[in-house]
């Protein structure tokens, strides 16, 4: 027999509720990880204070009917409009040029997610330092099948949680190698778990701030922590840097050229300081610029 809610309401939104996937950079279809989409259902698993929780959130036009399941339900339920995307506004972004201002009547109401916490996003995103995505993925979801945790609730089988901060930090660097996480990724993982309690805390800082706390942390780069706070906080300018990619995403739409580094990136992103990162998403979205040299080699890190 299926288990009852904890929890259930309906929310009323200003905005339709046709936002983009943000919430699944660490899921995807058919993959283990804390969100699932299910047509019209987002499945959404987390910890907070007051426990486990198991989110079931039912978009239809202006409204979101959200099931909740698990001892920390109601403080869970209360972070979906920021997760549906009610605290961004796509309209702060001013079209400065013909290019920035096609994106903006193409994805007019795009908006960004703020989950609101910032342990759940460390484990994946240093998983993808200086490797392929594809690679990336894999260390994620090995790490999920490992030491990821089964949520509350009637969840699908596919959603996790992940693994505590605690469980990380009391693990040696070798035994992640078996996900292909050399030691120098395998100790940030390591040495952040261990002061995750008191960097959770930087959700509640500005975006700048947040990014320099985060940064103290060794093996925590610019790369990571923009990544972190732009999922964290929803910050339309946590522009990503260090990146082998998007620099030319940004040069190639922006300004024909196809292959860019991050100060040709940062130069034609400054008229847009403020928005920066919801243009670079935009230059991706609008798609990569002509191949004309080999794909970044997977790699094998088992062994280092």
């Amino acid at each position: 027999m299926a288990r009852s809610p904890d929890f259930r309401q309906r929310i009323e939104f200003d905005h339709s509720l046709d936002a983009g996937k943000a919430l699944g950079r660490v899921g995807g279809k058919g993959a283990l990880g804390p969100v699932l989409y299910a047509g019209p259902d987002i499945w959404r698993t987390q910890d907070t204070p007051a426990g486990e929780a198991t989110l079931r959130i039912n978009r239809s036009g202006h409204s979101a009917e959200v099931t909740g399941w698990g001892p920390g339900a109601a403080e869970a339920a209360a972070s979906v409009p920021a997760l549906l995307g009610s605290l961004d506004d796509p309209a702060a972004l001013v079209p400065r040029d013909a290019v920035v201002a096609r994106w903006v009547r193409r994805w007019p109401t795009r908006r960004l997610t703020a989950t609101g916490t910032v342990w759940e996003h460390v484990v994946p995103t240093v998983c993808g330092q200086k490797v392929p995505g594809l690679n990336a993925r894999n260390s994620w979801q090995g790490i999920l099948r490992r030491w990821g945790r089964k949520p509350p609730g009637p969840a699908p089988e596919v959603l996790r949680l992940p693994p505590t901060a605690d469980l990380m930090a009391s693990l040696a660097y070798h035994e992640f190698h078996r996900f292909d996480i050399e030691r120098h990724r395998a100790e940030a993982i390591i040495a952040f778990a261990r002061r995750a309690v008191t960097l959770e805390s930087v959700a509640r800082h500005s975006p700048q701030a947040a990014r320099e706390r985060l940064q103290t942390v060794r093996g925590i780069g610019p790369w990571t922590a923009s990544i972190i706070v732009l999922l964290c906080h929803g910050d339309p300018d946590s522009v990503i840097v260090d990146d082998y990619q998007i620099p030319s995403y940004v040069t190639w739409h922006l300004a024909g050229e196809r292959r860019g580094d991050d100060d040709r990136m940062l130069e034609l992103l400054e008229p847009y300081r403020g928005q920066r990162a919801r243009v670079q998403a935009l230059a991706k979205s609008a798609g990569a610029p002509p191949r004309h040299g080999p794909r970044m080699a997977l790699q094998d890190l088992r062994g280092r």
